[in-house]
């Protein structure tokens, strides 16, 4: 695969980034310092390791509404690229972070004549609990979806792209669909996958002919700087739309999976579930954790044994035309990183 070029930098301008200790916000802000930007990041916990890279932090919390909408004073563009991830937990947690405090940013851009918001979003917006194999962004939100994370993602992306070029202040919105973001320091998929597997409690769902895109996080990072560029254009300008965004390569996930195995030494997963029963056993486990208020996530729930057993690949057509994007780093070239 030829070089591919980084994106063409803006001039050097104030930005705020949410979730700046998470593994897309960091190093999102790291490019954004090596452009020259002054450098505002929000998160919850101390962590001078960032603020040591010339990084100012606000430590607040998303469901902070009022500190989260000042944090927006001043600034140029805001990456709200935060959010409370999981598969499982109280509808009212992830409501009051991903909604509420999507909200919080939403005002505070407005409030404070903020130009551009750029806003991390997630395909799981569309599941529908059926196989999705080179669809575009015309796929509707999906609806009754048996999980707070995606359910509030909608909700929250939908306020984002409203706000667009809305008086006062005309702010520019977009939002990006990245999905199973990788990568060297990669906190959550490559070592939940590998931490479970040691454990024994990795099973192939379904067939596991399964095809899945995945999108490396330099990819990701790319996508957003794009995207902040592209809210200038007059042509294709991507205001108050969204775009899925991948490497796009889809895989098959399990020989994906048992690549990243075996490069680690660990044996590869044979054992199998089909969908119905993991979606059986899903459902019981969900009902477990509620009526005995357990700790921690289900080891199996429908929405995950739909995710590991369907087709979950996306044309990334618009993201290419509208916002200029290519991935850089390929399947193979994210693997040799890794591994290096």
């Amino acid at each position: 695969m030829p070089s591919i070029p980084e994106p063409t930098a803006l001039p050097p301008r104030p930005v705020l980034v949410t979730g700046v200790s998470g593994f897309v916000g960091l190093q999102l802000a790291k490019r954004l310092l090596a452009q020259g930007c002054q450098v505002t990041g929000i998160c919850r916990k101390p962590r001078p390791d960032i603020e040591q890279l010339g990084i100012k932090i606000i430590y607040a919390d998303l469901a902070d509404t009022p500190a989260i909408r000042a944090a927006c004073q001043g600034m140029h563009t805001v990456f709200h690229v935060a959010a409370k991830v999981g598969i499982w937990g109280n509808f009212a947690d992830f409501h009051a972070t991903n909604v509420e405090g999507t909200q919080a940013i939403v005002n505070g851009c407005r409030d404070f004549a903020v130009k551009k918001l750029v806003y991390t979003s997630t395909p799981s917006v569309v599941f529908n609990g059926r196989s999705i194999a080179g669809q575009d962004e015309s796929l509707p939100y999906g609806e009754n979806i048996p999980c707070p994370y995606p359910t509030t993602k909608v909700i929250a992306e939908k306020a984002v792209l409203a706000a667009h070029d809305q008086p006062p202040g005309h702010l520019k919105t977009v939002a990006l669909r990245p999905h199973l973001i990788w990568g060297n320091d990669d906190p959550n998929l490559v070592p939940r996958v590998l931490e479970r597997a040691r454990a024994g409690k990795l099973r192939i769902v379904g067939d596991g002919d399964n095809r899945v895109d995945l999108t490396h996080v330099d990819n990701v990072v790319d996508a957003h700087l794009l995207a902040e560029i592209a809210l200038d254009r007059s042509d294709n300008n991507p205001g108050g739309k969204a775009y899925f965004i991948s490497n796009g390569e889809p895989v098959k996930l399990w020989d994906w999976i048992n690549e990243l195995l075996q490069n680690h030494d660990i044996p590869p997963v044979h054992r199998r579930v089909s969908l119905p029963t993991a979606r059986r056993l899903g459902a019981a486990l969900e009902a477990a954790w509620k009526l005995l208020r357990l700790q921690g996530e289900p080891p199996m729930t429908r929405f995950v044994a739909s995710e590991l057993a369907k087709d979950h690949w996306f044309d990334i057509s618009a993201a290419r035309r509208d916002l200029g994007y290519q991935p850089r780093i390929s399947m193979s070239e994210g693997m040799k990183r890794l591994l290096s």
